[in-house]
């Protein structure tokens, strides 16, 4: 789907939607593709860049005890931050991303690419685990998660 951000501002605002964003690999870019369209404020209420364990927990609620047992790249963490997120802004729903965008870092599980997709409501929490295309660089993997993410906030 080319600009899916388009879509979701304004399935979002017929809806009557609010959403936050928590990101760790993506670095505020959903947030940003949001913004760049028309009308988004009536969409995203706000964003947080929690790139390190402690900013996931001090900004974001995640309790510290998911990096020690999952790690911060896992369906755990990703949970933890969307929920997070949709709590501390008052969305109805809340986005997280958390993963491994490169070149260095990366597991035999999870390898460079690798990034945990969360996704919260009122209704429930789930996430994706979510691999970039084989090559992809550093903002190759930024784009394609920002992207997935984008699509699964609109099939919520």
């Amino acid at each position: 789907m080319k600009q899916p951000e388009r879509t979701l501002v304004k399935e979002y605002a017929r809806k009557g939607l609010t959403l936050a964003t928590a990101e760790s690999c993506t670095g505020g870019l959903i947030a940003k593709r949001i913004t760049d369209v028309p009308g988004s404020s009536a969409v995203l209420c706000g964003g947080l860049v929690t790139y390190t364990n402690e900013a996931k927990t001090a900004l974001l609620g995640v309790d510290p005890a998911i990096f020690a047992r999952d790690t911060e790249v896992s369906h755990a963490c990703a949970e933890a931050m969307a929920e997070g997120a949709r709590r501390r802004l008052g969305t109805d729903v809340g986005v997280s991303t958390t993963g491994f965008a490169g070149p260095g870092g990366g597991t035999d599980r999870d390898p460079v690419g690798t990034v945990y997709i969360g996704v919260s409501t009122a209704q429930g929490t789930r996430s994706e685990r979510f691999c970039a295309p084989a090559g992809a660089t550093r903002s190759g993997v930024r784009t394609a998660a920002t992207n997935r993410a984008l699509e699964l906030l609109l099939e919520i």
